[in-house]
């Protein structure tokens, strides 16, 4: 029986360990490499999840962006704790990502509303993310609206806004061979010299 290599040379630091594995995925993956499903809470503990594109990764944690008054804006408002699972199909991988959500800063939320296509803003804009809509022809006419209304910069609204979930343990698969898979998971750990501490898991 043989195995595939195992990834023995894996960062100390998992967020250098998923940058790399990223930029695999960049390359083999044929659609969206950066989309992740999101997972959130009530306060009581009833869950749900749904896919999101993770713009931005760097050593603070996992940035997306959304409308504060949809449902997982709600969630996040009332339990700010949240999971993140990327799948790249294509390479056999997976990361998954647990942690606290923070609040990124305007100027940042900012930048990258205005970076997005102008009728992508205007979506986002009018969009009353998560509540009731009569008709499809009736979103068309309040985007209409609202084009007309903002024939310069779109104006970024309050309530949408930028998230960054600040890991609290990171866990990297890889797939093996008679299902005997590679896991490594890292946790926080303020002793450790990269603030990791890294343990391999069972299948």
């Amino acid at each position: 029986m043989t195995d595939r290599p195992q990834p023995l040379t894996l960062p100390d630091n998992p967020i250098q360990a998923f940058d790399q594995w990223f930029a695999e995925a960049g390359t083999s993956e044929p659609n969206d490499p950066n989309a992740a499903a999101l997972a959130t809470a009530t306060p009581s503990g009833a869950p749900s999840v749904r896919m999101v594109l993770v713009k931005q990764i760097d050593q603070r944690g996992f940035c997306f962006f959304t409308n504060a008054q949809s449902q997982k804006g709600t969630e996040l408002a009332a339990n700010p704790q949240a999971a993140l699972c990327f799948h790249w199909k294509s390479l056999r991988r997976q990361v998954r990502v647990e942690g606290s959500v923070l609040d990124l800063p305007d100027a940042e939320v900012d930048t990258y509303f205005h970076s997005r296509g102008r009728r992508s803003q205007l979506g986002a804009a009018v969009s009353q993310q998560s509540r009731p809509l009569a008709s499809r022809e009736q979103l068309e006419q309040e985007v209409q609206q609202f084009t007309e209304a903002h024939p310069g910069e779109v104006p970024r609204p309050s309530y949408w806004r930028g998230y960054i979930l600040v890991p609290a343990a990171i866990e990297l698969w890889m797939d093996g061979t008679d299902r005997l898979h590679n896991r490594f998971r890292y946790t926080r750990d303020a002793q450790s010299p990269s603030g990791w501490t890294r343990i391999r898991l069972y299948p």
